[in-house]
């Protein structure tokens, strides 16, 4: 009989809590130094232990989305006390979207409703992927937070899950008051698709000529889905995303009709983002979107867009599900959230 998932979550954080010399030894190699940067030992010896599981890309999503739930339970960290949370569903365009609500004890009255979206390429992910850190989002920031469950590809396939996401800003707007934050006041969030979301919403509403979100949080975003950057190819190998990966989310996600060019795909491909929210844009080293996060990064600066960028070299994509197993993770996660609420606050240049 397999150990329960309990008992495999705790073997893996005591494994992960061993010295780096010693996990390093145990990944088979020593140090791994990429691009200039230096790989954390734990998510080296992650790494190394994903090697013997099948690429995500050789399976049919919904076991993709199993294998990666499975994964994130492993190294995920627990839930910040002193947050309520609250599940709940917004109306989306085509109908309920289950979404859940995060209240913290400290809640600041001047902060926004954060509304966010998890990460997974448009294709796996779902509520639990970012529990932890959406909690560690509303206690560090002091703000009240929406999860939103957007609906996935290829059963449904873009724009839908923008367009859920959209709709679900629009609705925070609307229902701030309801979660303590002031009437009307908004902010977007997301890591990997859904940082590319956030930017797109950003973008929609500036179009619509609706007001703007207080902030825009885009963690390791996935802003050019034809990025042909340096990056692409130095970290195409990396764990837990690679250059095969993405192509298999993004040839389910999008349509035969669908082009990469399209700002709605390709944010960074929007020639003027001037008006655009006040942004937190945070890159991982290792990961093959870091160079795309970090020109979106600079785009939005020389529009005159005030904006605080993050990278954190020793780290990977996915970080903020790995809170329970990799220290550095936690740290970033928290000082993350630490620049939301400075951006609350009007504290980006």
């Amino acid at each position: 009989m397999p150990p329960s998932a309990s008992t495999q979550r705790f073997i893996a954080h005591k494994l992960l809590s061993l010295p780096a010399p010693i996990l390093r030894l145990m990944s088979g190699g020593g140090v791994v130094y990429q691009g200039g940067r230096t790989l954390d030992p734990r998510i080296q010896f992650l790494a190394a232990q994903a090697r013997n599981a099948p690429p995500m890309q050789v399976l049919t999503p919904p076991d993709a989305r199993a294998a990666s739930a499975g994964g994130i339970a492993l190294v995920t960290g627990d839930p910040e006390p002193g947050v309520r949370v609250e599940s709940l569903t917004i109306e989306g365009p085509a109908g309920a979207i289950p979404a859940r609500a995060y209240r913290p004890e400290a809640q600041a009255p001047d902060a926004p409703l954060l509304v966010y979206a998890h990460m997974g390429g448009g294709v796996i992910g779902d509520l639990d992927t970012c529990h932890t850190f959406c909690t560690i989002l509303a206690k560090v920031a002091r703000a009240p937070v929406i999860s939103v469950d957007y609906r996935l590809a290829p059963e449904h396939r873009f724009p839908t899950g923008l367009e859920d996401m959209l709709a679900a800003v629009r609705w925070g707007r609307d229902n701030a008051d309801r979660f303590g934050a002031p009437k009307g006041a908004v902010a977007v969030g997301g890591d990997s698709m859904g940082g590319g979301f956030a930017a797109t919403v950003c973008q929609a509403l500036r179009k619509a000529k609706e007001p703007q979100p207080a902030l825009q949080l885009l963690i390791y975003p996935w802003v050019d889905v034809a990025c042909e950057s340096a990056s692409m190819t130095i970290y195409g190998e990396s764990y837990p995303l690679t250059r095969a990966l993405l192509d298999w989310f993004a040839a389910h996600y999008m349509g035969a009709a669908d082009h990469p060019s399209d700002p709605r795909l390709s944010p960074l491909a929007e020639p003027d983002l001037a008006g655009l929210a006040p942004a937190v844009v945070v890159t991982a080293g290792f990961d093959p979107l870091v160079d795309q996060g970090e020109a979106y990064a600079r785009k939005l600066k020389a529009a005159g867009v005030p904006v605080a960028y993050r990278c954190y070299d020793s780290l990977s994509h996915g970080f903020t599900a790995f809170t329970g197993a990799v220290p550095c993770a936690d740290v970033a996660c928290r000082e993350i959230a630490g620049l939301v609420r400075e951006g609350f606050e009007g504290r980006i240049a």
